[in-house]
């Protein structure tokens, strides 16, 4: 949902998060990673303009930072 909302394609999100395009696409999938692996896919995200929201009741989710300009 993240990468969607930036317009990222898997090879762009791999390439910003420094990890392999299946690792994404395992990702997605829902399939196990190590942590580390997780944090630089996340960090990528925060860094291209995706906030994490935390679990408030409705779920957990994202959404994109609003510009400060």
């Amino acid at each position: 949902m993240a990468r969607a909302g930036l317009g990222l394609g898997v090879r762009e999100l791999a390439a910003l998060a420094e990890v392999s395009t299946n690792t994404i696409t395992r990702l997605e999938r829902g399939e196990a990673l190590y942590p580390r692996t997780v944090e630089a896919i996340r960090s990528a995200l925060e860094a291209a303009g995706v906030e994490f929201i935390p679990e408030n009741g409705g779920g957990a989710g994202v959404r994109l930072r609003k510009d400060t300009i």
